[in-house]
Formats: C-alpha cells, sequence, structure tokens
C-alpha cells in the first residue's frame, strides 16, 4: 500500500473504525463539501506519503485516535466522476487506540457510532455505496 498518487488525479483515504459492531461516522460542517453529510473519517493523500500513512495521520488528526500504519487493511477503491475525476481508498482499522473525539470543530460538528446496515439517510452516497460493498476487495466505478 505504498507509492505515488498520478499527480493530476485527487487522491483520498477513508478508514473504516468499527466498535462493537458498529462503524465510526462524522457529520461534515464548514467545509463546503457535502457539509451536513455523515462520512467517514479521512482526508487527501499528501505528495509522498502512502495510503496507510495517510489512513493514520488523517484518523488521529480528525479524531484523536491512535493508528499504526501497520494496522491498515485495503477494502477497496471508489474511481468516482463528479464535479472531479477521483480515486478514494477505503481501507479498514485493524487496531486502534483511543477514544474518539472531535479534534477538528470547523470541518466536523458530530461523531456518531452507526450499525452498517442503519446508515443515517444523510450519509455522502458514494460512502454509504461502498460501505455496503462489504470486507473486499472491491473496486467502484461510479458516474463513468
Amino acid at each position: 500500500m505504498t507509492g505515488q498518487p498520478h499527480p493530476g488525479i485527487p487522491v483520498g483515504v477513508h478508514v473504516v473504525v468499527e466498535r462493537d459492531g458498529r462503524v465510526l461516522m462524522m457529520r461534515r460542517a464548514g467545509t463546503g463539501f457535502f457539509d451536513g453529510l455523515y462520512s467517514l473519517p479521512g482526508g487527501h493523500v499528501e505528495a509522498g506519503e502512502s495510503i496507510a500513512r495517510t489512513a493514520a495521520r488523517e484518523i488521529g488528526e480528525e479524531t484523536g485516535l491512535l493508528l499504526r500504519e501497520a494496522d491498515v487493511v485495503p477494502l477497496g477503491v471508489v474511481h468516482r466522476l463528479s464535479d472531479t475525476n477521483r480515486i478514494d481508498f477505503f481501507v479498514r482499522a485493524r487496531a486502534w487506540a483511543g477514544e474518539p473525539r472531535i479534534c477538528e470543530p470547523l470541518k466536523c460538528d458530530r461523531l456518531e457510532w452507526f450499525a452498517p446496515d442503519a446508515l443515517p439517510e444523510t450519509t455522502v452516497p458514494y460512502v454509504r455505496r461502498a460501505l455496503a460493498e462489504g470486507s473486499g476487495p472491491w473496486l467502484l466505478e461510479l458516474g463513468w
């Protein structure tokens, strides 16, 4: 799970954190992108950063959880055409430490645990679709 993203295509990473059969979801706020909708913790791959490193960094920045790169397990990839041609990697945190909290209140106004089959109606559509694919590996091409 290492390598450089293509410089012309935005690459994102979404992290599935599970506890007691539920998935940690964040409600986006103040970003101008899917505000008011629930999504998974995650973010953009930075230059020179692996997918696993991005997952560990982003989960720490957004929720305060500690995730080792070795505990990042790939689930699948969404290649989507919406406002951009974008690639999103979905990974699972096999193990993590800490208690989740909102660490970026200007980007998120709520953290909640949901059963995968009972996600809120206000879930980002491509995230809902990806979570429905299960434990992977899978590839979704959406909007083409």
